[in-house]
């Protein structure tokens, strides 16, 4: 019998999947920024053990939605309050010790979740304050991560950055929450805690090996005036608020992982619960591993409106389905459209935004990516104990389509957006060009 071997790749076929691949050429040009890519690896990882098990914990302690949606209330001010803060103070501090000081409070505050987990009888009220922290910390922390990219990549090179830190956030975010119930069932709840201190030790680690990024020489100190005066420019930029507004819309409609406790326990799927927190991330992970295309989209601003719109959609699906594996399957996709829709966002903030202006609108961006699920959670635990649980999810789901639409009717400037063609996108090209057009940071 003759033996039949199948027919080599041609280069036609070899050329589409590296075109499907992602690209990583910031991660071989800048020893920066593979270091910020494993630092906030390990750290994803564990803050992801945390986020499962503050709500399972509320869950055990109180039994009501409630009590766990009520996490994002108790978030909610310190966001707005040091996220603002912190993109001033981006711009007027080195942003490196920024970030290094943020991180290892983040890990003291996980040794205190520990410390109240220990104790013969855990209390409640140490899990709101120590939430509330947390975002305080994460509000400073945020501008800064956000602000420090562009300097350490080239301006080209910005939208294969955004997906590899997408893909990086996805890995620890499917690892860490299908993790989190083994350790959690096996070890107890202080096991997440344990794992989290240690992530962000690692983490520490890796900063430290950053090289500086210290403010421009005439930055002022932070102020309220300099923070008036990055909203001003936002205000002034209409595609921006139409990121800021969509993204705000989507997640406050359609975030309800804060119940997912609850859902789980409604579909009688229990096991299923880390894979509940975990599917958005594999859709999301597909997306990336598939991201090589994101280079070749121009029109930013439509690609934003459409996947928030299928983020909505999917969570509606999901909302509505009694079998746990068609459940995950729309999470996941809710996941990978959440996914397009940042990586557009990302892209338009930091190919058009002026450095001495990006710490405080990374921390206006803070507040339109972080204070939505906050807000989110309050309203999913909010709207499932006046209905069901079901109910939170897809009428959430519906709200985020149709919200997303008004808005997108209401800003025709981000309809429009064009990367070649935009003005304040062609500004920064002309001026990255001037300065030499590379990243300040140390090549491989």
């Amino acid at each position: 019998m003759t033996e039949h071997h199948p027919p080599p790749p041609t280069p036609a076929r070899t050329g589409r999947l590296r075109a499907l691949l992602p690209d990583l050429t910031p991660w071989h040009s800048s020893a920066d920024f593979r270091r910020m890519w494993l630092a906030g690896l390990v750290t994803v990882f564990g803050s992801f053990l945390t986020f499962i098990a503050v709500p399972l914990q509320l869950k055990e302690l109180t039994g009501s939605t409630l009590a766990v949606g009520a996490v994002g209330a108790a978030e909610l001010v310190p966001l707005i309050v040091f996220g603002l803060y912190g993109g001033a103070l981006a711009d007027a501090m080195d942003r490196r010790k920024l970030i290094l000081w943020t991180e290892a409070g983040l890990g003291v505050l996980s040794g205190m979740l520990l410390l109240n987990t220990v104790l013969p009888h855990p209390m409640i009220w140490p899990l709101y304050v120590v939430a509330a922290l947390v975002s305080a910390l994460t509000g400073l922390q945020r501008p800064a991560l956000q602000a420090i990219v562009p300097r350490i990549v080239a301006h080209e090179q910005l939208p294969a950055a955004i997906a590899l830190n997408s893909m990086r956030w996805q890995v620890g975010a499917i690892a860490g929450p299908s993790l989190a119930g083994v350790i959690i069932t096996v070890a107890g709840l202080q096991w997440a805690y344990v794992l989290d201190m240690a992530s962000f030790a690692i983490s520490v680690a890796l900063t430290v090996r950053l090289a500086p990024s210290p403010a421009s020489h005439d930055a002022d100190k932070p102020s309220l005036r300099g923070i008036l005066e990055g909203a001003r420019y936002a205000w002034s930029r209409k595609e921006l608020l139409g990121t800021y507004a969509i993204d705000m819309a989507a997640m406050f409609f359609a975030f309800p992982t804060a119940i997912f406790p609850f859902l789980a326990d409604d579909l009688d799927a229990r096991w299923a619960l880390g894979m509940m927190y975990a599917a958005g991330a594999v859709g999301s992970l597909v997306v990336s591993l598939t991201s090589g295309w994101v280079s070749r989209v121009n029109r930013h601003g439509r690609m934003v409106v459409y996947a928030a719109a299928g983020w909505g959609l999917a969570m509606a699906v999901a909302g509505w389905m009694h079998n746990i594996w068609l459940v995950l399957l729309f999470l996941a996709a809710a996941g990978a459209c959440d996914t397009v829709s940042g990586l557009f966002r990302s892209a338009i903030w930091d190919q058009t935004i002026p450095d001495e202006l990006r710490g405080r609108l990374a921390g206006i961006e803070l507040l339109s990516y972080s204070v939505g699920p906050q807000l989110g959670q309050v309203r999913a635990g909010g709207m499932a104990a006046l209905t069901n649980v079901r109910a939170s999810v897809w009428t959430g789901g519906l709200a985020c389509v149709a919200s997303v639409g008004l808005l997108a009717l209401s800003l025709p400037k981000l309809m429009s957006y064009d990367q070649r063609t935009d003005e304040h996108a062609v500004r920064m090209r002309e001026r990255r060009a001037a300065a030499g057009g590379g990243a300040v940071a140390e090549a491989a």
